[in-house]
Order: C-alpha cells, then sequence, then structure tokens
C-alpha cells in the first residue's frame, strides 16, 4: 500500500476501506491480513536541559532554546549524514549534487522548507551563527550545547569551502526552485537533475562572494582553539574568496538567473564592508579596517539579515574603532526600532518590520542590540528590548513560535521533510494539505510568526507566517545566546515590559 501516493496520512479514530480484485484458483472462500505501521512514529527523544546551574532565574529556558535550535540546523542538512545523525526521520540526501566539472557538492543546509541550497543566506547565517558562538560561548558550553554547536557550524563552512572549486570560481546555489517548489517531496525522496550555479570574474557576485568569506572567516576564529588546523584551512580559503570577490562588482542575483526570485541582491556595500571586517577580525590586518570604513553607510539601518548587514557593519565598525560616528549609527537605529520609533508594533509588542518573517526581522536586531549593549550602548533599556522581542516568540502572547518549544507551540510549520512520513511511504502535495500536525516535530525552528495584530494560525499552506528558514533562526539563537550569556553573569534585567510601555 506504501506506493499509493492518494492514500495520503490518515488520522487515529479515521476509517479506512481497502478494496482488492483477484481471481479465486479454488471455490475456497477468500481471506487475508494486513499489518498497520505507523509510519509517522520516529521515535525521536530530545534530553532535557536543565537550567543552568548558579545563572540566574529565566521565564523560559534559553539553554533548551539553544538545544531545538541546534536541532533545527541538523534537521536542514543535505549530503551524507553523519553517523552521530540525531534527526530518526532524516537520512542521506542529494548525493550527486555537482558542479559543472563533476566537482563535489554534497553538503550543506537545505534552505527552509524547500530542498534548495541557496548560498548566500546559507552563509550569513553561517557568520551570524558563529559571531554568537564567539561573544557569548559560555551560553554553550555551560548549557551542555558547545560541542553541537562547533559540529552545527561546521557542516556549511565544509560545504562552502567545497564550494570554492577554483581560485576565481565560487558555487552559489544547488537546486532550481522553480522546479523544487513545484513538487512536494522530501529530500530523501528527491529525484531529477539539480543543477548547480556559480560566480566567476566574468560572471560575478561580490555580494555572495564576500559573505562566503566573512563566514569562514568568523568560523577561522571559532575554531582556533578548537581545531588549529581547521582554523587555518578556513582563514586560507576565506582570504581566496575575498581577494577573488573584490575583482568583482556585481551583484551576483545579477548574473545568476536562478537566485533572482528568491534571494535578490540590493547591493554589495554592505557586504564589501562587512566582509573586510571580519577578514580584520580574523587577520589583524588594520587594512581591512580602511576598507571597511570606505563604505560606511550612516545613520539608521532598516534592519538586518541576509541581504542587509549595515547595522551588523556599524556595530563591528565601532567595536574595532570605538569611533563615536559609528556609535551615533546604532543609536540610530535601535531609535528607529524600538517603540516610539519608526515601526509599528503589534499590540502585544512586536516590532513588526515585515508580514514575512516578521519575527526573523526583530530577533535579527535584538542581536544587534545586545552586541551594542556589550559595548556599553545604552545596556539597560537595550538588552529589556532585545527580551521582550525574543521573550514574545518563546510565549508572551500565550503561545510559542518555536516548533517543540513551549506552550501552544506551532505543529504544522511549512516545512517539506518533516510534513512527510517515513520512507517508504510516499509523500507528495497530499502531505502538504494534511489538516493535521506534521509527522516529524521540527525542533527549535522559528516559523514566520505573527501578522501586525497579532493574529496567527497554525497552517502549513500559509507559508507567510509558517515558513521556517537558516537565516530565521539564525540572529534569534544567537540572541537567546546573549541572554543566557547575561543571565549566567546576573546582569539580566529583572524586568522588560516596560520597555513597551509607549508601543500602543
Amino acid at each position: 500500500m506504501v506506493n499509493k501516493e492518494s492514500k495520503g496520512v490518515h488520522s487515529k479514530g479515521e476509517d479506512l476501506c481497502i478494496r482488492f480484485m483477484g481471481k479465486m484458483c479454488t471455490g475456497a472462500t477468500p481471506s487475508g491480513s494486513a499489518t498497520l505501521k505507523d509510519l509517522t512514529d520516529d521515535h525521536q527523544k530530545v534530553p532535557d536541559v536543565p537550567h543552568v546551574n548558579g545563572a540566574q532565574s529565566t521565564k523560559y529556558n534559553y539553554g533548551e532554546v539553544l538545544e531545538k535550535s541546534i536541532l533545527f540546523y541538523e534537521a536542514q542538512r543535505s549530503g551524507k549524514l553523519p553517523k552521530n545523525n540525531r534527526i530518526p526521520w532524516r537520512a542521506d540526501s542529494a548525493l550527486s549534487d555537482k558542479g559543472d566539472a563533476g566537482e563535489d557538492l554534497t553538503g550543506g543546509w537545505y534552505d527552509a522548507g524547500d530542498n534548495v541550497k541557496f548560498n548566500f543566506p546559507m552563509a550569513w547565517s553561517t557568520t551570524v551563527l558563529t559571531w554568537g558562538l564567539i561573544q557569548w560561548k559560555d551560553a554553550y558550553q555551560k548549557s551542555g550545547q558547545l560541542d553541537y554547536m562547533y559540529d552545527s557550524i561546521r557542516w556549511p563552512m565544509d560545504y562552502l569551502m567545497k564550494c570554492h572549486s577554483k581560485t576565481n570560481e565560487l558555487y552559489v546555489q544547488v537546486g532550481d526552485g522553480g522546479t523544487d517548489h513545484g513538487s512536494w517531496t522530501s529530500p530523501e525522496r528527491m529525484t531529477g537533475n539539480r543543477p548547480a550555479f556559480k560566480i566567476t570574474t566574468s560572471q560575478g557576485g561580490a555580494d555572495v562572494g564576500l559573505e562566503t568569506a566573512a563566514a569562514l572567516a568568523a568560523g577561522s576564529i571559532a575554531f582556533k582553539t578548537k581545531d588549529a588546523a581547521y582554523s587555518h584551512k578556513l582563514l586560507a580559503q576565506a582570504k581566496s574568496i575575498y581577494n577573488f570577490a573584490r575583482k568583482t562588482k556585481d551583484r551576483y542575483s545579477d548574473t545568476v538567473n536562478a537566485a533572482a526570485a528568491y534571494y535578490k541582491s540590493n547591493n554589495i556595500t554592505d557586504e564589501l564592508g562587512w566582509g573586510a571586517l571580519w577578514m580584520y577580525k580574523a587577520t589583524g590586518d588594520k587594512s581591512y579596517i580602511a576598507e571597511a570604513e570606505k563604505h560606511h553607510e550612516p545613520g539608521a539601518a532598516w534592519g538586518f539579515s541576509w541581504d542587509e548587514k549595515t547595522a551588523g557593519v556599524n556595530m563591528l565598525l565601532y567595536e574595532v574603532t570605538k569611533k563615536d560616528i559609528y556609535k551615533q549609527d546604532i543609536i540610530a537605529t535601535m531609535k528607529s526600532w524600538m517603540p516610539g520609533g519608526d515601526l509599528p508594533y503589534t499590540p502585544k509588542c512586536l516590532a513588526f518590520r515585515l508580514v514575512w518573517g516578521a519575527l526573523r526581522y526583530a530577533s535579527n536586531t535584538a542581536l544587534i542590540a545586545l552586541m551594542a549593549a556589550d559595548q556599553g550602548i545604552n545596556p539597560e533599556p537595550y538588552r529589556k528590548w532585545a527580551m521582550s522581542q525574543i521573550n514574545y516568540a518563546l510565549g508572551d502572547t500565550g503561545r510559542s513560535y518555536v516548533v517543540g518549544f513551549g506552550k501552544n507551540s506551532p505543529q504544522r510549520p511549512h516545512h517539506r521533510a518533516s510534513s512527510c512520513p517515513l520512507l517508504p511511504a510516499p509523500c507528495g502535495w497530499g502531505a502538504q494539505q494534511n489538516p493535521g500536525p506534521n509527522p516529524h516535530t521540527l525542533y527549535g525552528a522559528l516559523v514566520g510568526g505573527p501578522g501586525s495584530s497579532d493574529n496567527y494560525a497554525d497552517d502549513r499552506k500559509d507559508y507567510t507566517k509558517n515558513e521556517v528558514a537558516c537565516d530565521y533562526n539564525a540572529g534569534f539563537q544567537s540572541t537567546v545566546a546573549g541572554l543566557l550569556h547575561l543571565s549566567i553573569k546576573h546582569q539580566l534585567p529583572s524586568e522588560y515590559k516596560s520597555i513597551c510601555s509607549h508601543s500602543g
């Protein structure tokens, strides 16, 4: 029966009628038997993470959030999975991902609820996750997640290095979004060609190249004491990719048409600064600071995301130079984002930048707020505001927006792999239309979030509010690490809701 896609997923209590036809060779009365197997029961067990001993009491268990967010990234893995794979409903996939000359492009993360590898947001997510690890390593250490975190970021870094197949060549995408989005299936069930797309000096992409260099440079810092040889390898690759990317002024989405409909780049100015600053942090070469300062974009930043690094650039510029001009940029950004500024707020205090992935933008800016506070810029109000945004996502409105965490968490994220029952059961559009919960819990995934009036429906078909993505969790996870660090140091604000009293 498993090859009958039309049968779909049936819930407990439903009647299932199966009709058979056949020829009888004797006059005996026919009989038969069947074994029903639950192909949604993956037996996944997630260990409990106790609150960090000796840390300040917190409303939510931030260590548990870190654990589950890391599990989300493990669920996004492409390629041959390791022996210690902790996601029982995932298996090896896309083992034939190759470049034009047969280069091995296996590995990396699937981008979101689909099965494409988009390197631009993948590299940004890697940089931002690593930034949080570098800044607040004790949060991972004290919550027992440090080794898992190193494994987590190593996975995309290994892949990104593979993508630098030649000195002046970098693969930036595997899989075609149109073809992929035209089907609903898990990575393990994928068939057909997965084209690979690259940038070169003649068909460039400074933005994705510099973001990739930033990710590897950040990795070289994080692994310096963990694995010196790997750190050296990361830095060598970062330098090579950085030098290649600087040879072109193109936006990658202008030369890689397959990316334009999904992750279109607005400009390369922010990446020119972002890449240079991470190269400085990894090497100590001050010429990189001068390069970054040439591309300074003053004033309030729109936000912080895979395509908009201005707030992060100004944050790092202030960190490494302590110049007041960059401090004022950060203050302008936070003034714009905090209550009474330029952004509307939901009635329950979420800074609402865009309807698509609203929680992602608030979480990303919360990361900037905590980084600024660590540099002594308005620590108390910025930390309160960051707490208000993260705790909104964790349950302050009466529901959690993190799958498998807290009360009333989403059960139907827009995510192909977790919506499919175990093999050998079929999976198609029936799984997307299934009104019940996803067969597998996508632990730790931050869904897009509510509308402007805090309205939300747990509906897999509503990808605006229920999509999940690697870039959704990146700033969110690092901000949670920052809050846990503050609780370990007993520096977490005792209350934070007063910060929203002006939100209206």
